[in-house]
């Protein structure tokens, strides 16, 4: 059980003796000007010494996190096996790497295509980023929206920085995907009638978030996993990708595997490879926590960026603005912005509200690091400080139940510690949540490299520089059926030349030329929580 300290006691009676006053007078949104100077003062993206510029490969004179660098510019895993390309283990239409929800829509799309699919997955299928989103997925599917509102949304959230091509097909094919979901069994929130119950999110100006309580991408991510396995697609588990292999055509045609378990090595060749790795977060850029899953360590941005593919946007992290900040056992989870949707406001130390609660969630991080750091007004936690998110106003703005009803997740995490959030703030900080940045695609899915297709949360630019709640959901249905179709179709006519690894042999030369000596093995696989004084 949570003890709390005399001090947060303290500041939990000024939350509530502020809460009648702040139900009648809810925080205003602020100006262009105000949110520009709020995240250029104090969003991590704008800490420049945590940046340095790449000396090798496509991205070359760019900036990105040193973390990100060392792997970029690392030495090549492949370099502690003996590798023969010779005799492939596996020789199969379409390769997946990654076996998450834009991993298993590509896989199930490139299948009802009739390709060879084989799925490879470094833990389990489902052990991924969307098992653990909680709030909701956006489509503009009621008669006062459209995708036009919804791209608008979308564009201006991200800074006016996204692809157009991207966003205008994640907008478009929403509805659909949506339709798609449900159909293959999604237990989406419904009235009587059947209607889809939609709320906001952070930045959105229709009710557009479509919702399974909050569990939402658990439900989706059950429903497709399901999906894979009824359809015999094989999943070969706990095998990482290590390396892409390029034919001397310089296509993409497969991938070098390593068994987690026996350290064996394995070589899939394939007409097409899809990339659906996922995030960054268990990188701990500049020290943050992570609501990420624990493979979730950037591994595709790495293979495709040896492979000759570009990354867009690499220099830019989304930071949830509410990840748990007390108690220390789930320090860094995520409090789903479907809290803040049904009425939890945000509150420091001395009871007052500081910022409109749907800000975009750059802008929204953003004023609780300055709230605590700048202005002092944080509460003080096992591993730092925190802000309160007033979650007993949801009963008093929606009635009795409200809460057990929609977020029935959130009362039972914070349950498990004897917090009732029905009848206590909760303590929350920003955690690193989304890699914005990722590899540049086309919209057909293909990187730079040919017949190298990527989907999910390793594409950078659907979003732009800061993704909206809800998008992310979203993009990896539209994406992965995208890049699952696409290598599909492509694989018809590839003709796989010999397989080649001499890549890697080039990119350790610009290594060597650039005076680079590599830091880490890349890539990293999986993080380590070892204590290095023992």
């Amino acid at each position: 059980m949570y003890h709390y300290t005399e001090e947060q006691l303290q500041s939990m009676k000024k939350v509530e003796a502020t809460r009648a006053e702040r139900l009648k007078n809810l925080f205003p949104r602020m100006s262009a000007e105000e949110k520009d100077t709020v995240l250029k003062e104090n969003h991590p993206d704008y800490i420049e010494s945590a940046y340095e510029t790449l000396k090798v490969g496509p991205n070359k004179g760019d900036k990105v996190l040193h973390e990100l660098a060392d792997l970029l510019q690392g030495r090549p895993r492949i370099r502690d096996y003996q590798i023969n390309l010779d005799k492939p283990d596996y020789d199969v239409d379409v390769l997946v790497i990654g076996g998450g929800g834009a991993g298993s829509s590509a896989a199930i799309t490139a299948h009802m295509g009739g390709a060879n699919v084989m799925m490879v997955t470094k833990l389990r299928i489902g052990d991924a980023n969307t098992m653990m989103a909680e709030g909701g997925i956006q489509a503009a599917d009621k008669e006062n929206d459209s995708p036009a509102i919804h791209y608008l949304d979308a564009f201006g959230g991200g800074h006016f920085a996204a692809k157009h091509e991207l966003l205008y097909k994640l907008v478009n094919e929403a509805p659909d995907a949506i339709k798609w979901l449900n159909d293959l069994g999604v237990m989406f929130d419904k009235a009587p009638d059947g209607t889809m119950i939609t709320t906001h999110g952070g930045g959105t100006s229709r009710k557009r978030m479509h919702a399974c309580k909050d569990y939402s991408g658990a439900e989706i991510m059950r429903t497709l996993r399901d999906e894979v396995l009824n359809r015999n697609i094989p999943v070969v588990d706990f095998t990482a990708a290590i390396e892409i292999i390029k034919d001397d055509k310089g296509q993409a045609c497969g991938a070098v595997l390593l068994n987690m378990e026996t350290k064996e090595i394995l070589i899939a060749k394939a007409k097409t490879v899809i990339i659906a790795t996922g995030g960054a977060g268990r990188l701990h850029y500049q020290g943050f926590p992570t609501s990420n899953h624990y493979g979730a360590t950037a591994d595709g941005l790495i293979l495709a960026y040896r492979a000759g593919a570009k990354l867009l946007y690499a220099d830019t992290l989304q930071y949830h603005p509410t990840g748990v900040a007390e108690p220390t056992q789930i320090f860094g989870a995520l409090v789903t912005e479907k809290v803040r949707s049904l009425g939890a406001q945000l509150v420091n130390a001395d009871g007052n509200a500081f910022v409109y609660s749907l800000e975009t969630r750059d802008v929204t991080a953003s004023t609780i690091i300055r709230e605590c750091n700048k202005r002092n007004k944080g509460v003080k936690t096992t591993d730092g400080v925190g802000v309160w998110l007033d979650t007993p106003m949801i009963e008093q703005l929606g009635g009795e139940g409200t809460i057990e009803k929609r977020i029935p997740a959130m009362m039972r995490m914070f349950g498990k510690y004897g917090i009732d959030i029905r009848k206590e703030p909760i303590l929350v900080y920003p955690t690193l949540h989304y890699q914005n940045g990722g590899i540049d695609i086309s919209a057909d899915g293909q990187s730079g490299v040919e017949n190298l297709f990527v989907a999910g949360e390793a594409v950078g630019g659907i979003h732009g520089r800061n993704r909206l709640m809800g998008n992310s959901l979203l993009d990896i249905i539209v994406f992965g059926r995208n890049a699952g179709s696409n290598a599909c179709e492509k694989a018809k006519t590839v003709k796989v030349g010999k397989l080649s690894l001499s890549h890697v042999d080039a990119f350790e030369k610009e290594l060597a030329a650039a005076k680079i000596s590599p830091k880490v093995s890349s890539p990293r696989i999986l993080p380590d929580y070892r204590r290095k004084d023992m």
